[in-house]
């Protein structure tokens, strides 16, 4: 883990104990709305139990909602969270665009929003996230340590959602040299609707019908359109050829160990949500956004508008270290090493 990363988290943990101890009066009668984009995907559940560990902690009401995949549930929403009296509102946007006039909404009542872990590009909302150009370095990375050379896919996340394009970039910047020199052939790329790996896996298998399934990689955007690109490619014969993803989903972890896939960078929702917790809190006291402990500028938007952010350091998962996620107790080692290869670390 890199100093830097430590020093954020133990920033925000020192921050989040504060508050329990010292600010729990002036808290109890706060509430905290959360707009969810689409609750049924794994990991959003994590998300939320840490989200709510620091706000039972502290006496604080949590309330939610989830907008079910659509842009317009999501904006009636969050409007129906103000009307209950949120204080602060943690948004995780289906739609970056979309959801913008909720956000000015919020802005007129006051009530201040932390964009979550998608960049919704307002000054109004607060970015929390992961480094996402960090996290498609990686994984570009780390297919490239195993694949120098072939033809490789670029199956992103939803053109609704900036981070698809961040991870991207990222993934060139790495890949660039690579195919400038010709060791790197880009034979495909393609958005996937809502990171559903239904639709991951389509079109996964259209880029292999157009290419004879000559393929020797893909650079998938997370764990869920990894598990989509992993079943087209089984169904022609090239299961285990790398391919990248992120979230550490349990299911992609235990691909990993099986061999199916390469790595799956793993963004500790649990630290995630409760820095969310912790930023809504303080900025539902007062608290100007610059003034948020570990809080920079970023600005690195389509539209470059700058915002008050928190950037969360990510890990690689791989073979060499799943022992990581399984002493951090994210994965037990039973879910993570069934039927694992061997020479996976921790299995």
């Amino acid at each position: 883990m890199s100093t830097k990363f430590k020093r954020v988290l133990s920033t925000l943990c020192a921050a989040t104990f504060t508050f329990a101890i010292a600010g729990t009066s002036i808290a109890k009668d706060l509430i905290v709305g959360v707009s969810w984009s689409n609750f049924q995907e794994e990991r959003w559940k994590t998300d939320e139990a840490a989200m709510k560990s620091v706000l039972d902690s502290a006496g604080v009401k949590y309330i939610s909602a989830d907008a079910q995949s659509s842009s317009e549930k999501q904006l009636s929403d969050i409007e129906s969270l103000i009307t209950r009296g949120a204080d602060a509102l943690i948004v995780l946007a289906w739609d970056s665009e979309a959801v913008l006039p909720a956000i000015n909404k919020a802005k007129q009542e006051g009530i201040p929003v932390v964009g979550y872990d998608r960049l919704i590009e307002d000054p109004w909302a607060f970015y929390l996230t992961f480094d996402n150009k960090e996290v498609g370095r990686i994984q570009a990375r780390e297919i490239l340590k195993v694949q120098p050379k072939g033809n490789y896919v670029f199956i992103k996340g939803a053109p609704t959602d900036p981070n698809a394009d961040f991870l991207n970039e990222g993934q060139r910047e790495v890949l660039a040299n690579a195919i400038k020199s010709g060791d790197i052939k880009i034979v495909g790329e393609q958005y996937t609707d809502g990171w559903a790996p239904t639709n991951a896996q389509k079109n996964m298998e259209q880029i292999l019908t157009a290419n004879n399934n000559k393929v020797d990689a893909v650079v998938a955007s997370n764990d869920g359109t990894a598990g989509g690109v992993v079943a087209a490619l089984s169904s022609v014969g090239l299961e285990g050829i790398p391919v990248s993803g992120q979230d550490g989903d349990h299911a992609a972890l235990n691909r990993v160990a099986r061999g199916l896939q390469t790595v799956s960078v793993w963004k500790d929702a649990r630290e995630l949500g409760k820095a969310a917790a912790t930023i809504a809190l303080e900025l539902a006291k007062g608290t100007s956004p610059d003034k948020v402990k570990g809080a920079i500028k970023f600005s690195d938007g389509p539209k470059g508008v700058e915002m008050d952010a928190i950037l969360l350091a990510p890990v690689p998962i791989t073979k060499n270290n799943m022992n990581v996620v399984i002493d951090a107790g994210w994965i037990s080692k039973a879910a993570a090493c069934k039927g694992s290869m061997d020479g996976i670390k921790g299995c």
